[in-house]
């Protein structure tokens, strides 16, 4: 089976079962829960959030484990993000935006590096690996049209307003549907221009970009042609985002749905906590010997 990161897969797991409204608001929970401050002083602030994020990452590795999601195809996917992390740790060591604290090294004579750039740049780090797990355990478990559903009860208020909930979630349901089918897409035109001689890796820089060109160009016409099958494989089927809509099956709520939501409303109360009643990491581990981030 094709593992690749997004896709649905057809297991029968307690993760696949659940109702996708509760799979949505634990995701949206714990998003916003990622991107929260937990540290009370300036200076050991950021230890703080990352124990919380290892904490985090504990419960989506735990439900990654259940899910029987791909942890190997979550790693694989970083690849791409190599680089971003490389371009941010230099622009936190020629421009920081944080600075003070203790020094960590010095390059030459007039650059110097603190602790709190090295922290900094882990801390994005962590935080697109938690946002990619979490995306990656929800599009895993949960199939297209329950996602359009979970969506458009989310969005239902926004009906009272006259917004047509219907088209903007079937629109993001088919955008997460066909991002591991344009991941796919790309690798394979990747390794057809490569067998006629297009090397995406050596080079200069000009002759990157010319490679870079042979493969935007097949992925954007592949893009439109499968977007354009869509719609016509959706109105020969009769489908009409203006008429009223009905459900070919009846979702029904169950005990583990409603465990789930118990385990997502503690879970949101526990962060809540954390994040008014903020922590000091020292007074977890007073024996700690940390570099101080700020002055």
């Amino acid at each position: 089976m094709n593992d690749t990161l997004g896709r649905y897969q057809p297991y029968n797991t307690v993760f696949h079962r659940l109702d996708s409204r509760v799979k949505l608001v634990g995701l949206i929970i714990m998003m916003v829960a990622v991107f929260l401050p937990y540290g009370r002083t300036e200076a050991y602030a950021d230890y703080a959030n990352l124990l919380v994020y290892g904490g985090i990452f504990l419960i989506l590795f735990v439900f990654t484990l259940l899910s029987r999601t791909s942890f190997i195809t979550l790693f694989r996917s970083l690849k791409a993000v190599w680089l971003m992390v490389f371009f941010l740790l230099a622009i936190n060591i020629f421009m920081p935006t944080k600075s003070g604290g203790e020094i960590a090294f010095t390059i030459g004579s007039r650059i110097t590096v603190y602790y709190v750039t090295i922290i900094n740049l882990a801390y994005i780090f962590l935080r697109l690996v938690l946002v990619l797990m979490m995306t990656d355990i929800f599009t895993s478990t949960t199939k297209p049209m329950e996602m359009t559903s979970a969506l458009e009860w989310l969005f239902w208020p926004l009906k009272l307003i006259r917004v047509p909930v219907h088209k903007f979630a079937m629109a993001i349901s088919l955008a997460l549907r066909f991002i591991p089918t344009l991941m796919e897409e790309t690798k394979r035109i990747m390794k057809a221009q490569a067998s006629r001689g297009v090397d995406y890796q050596q080079g200069r820089f000009r002759e990157k970009v010319k490679a870079l060109i042979s493969l935007i160009i097949p992925l954007f016409m592949t893009a439109f042609l499968t977007s354009g099958d869509l719609a016509d494989a959706m109105e020969a089927r009769g489908y009409d985002p203006d008429s009223r809509r009905t459900r070919y099956r009846t979702y029904h709520w169950g005990f583990c749905d409603t465990a789930a939501t118990l385990l997502v409303l503690a879970f949101l109360s526990g962060m809540i906590c954390l994040c008014i009643y903020r922590f000091d990491f020292t007074d977890i581990f007073p024996t700690a010997v940390l570099p101080r981030l700020a002055d």
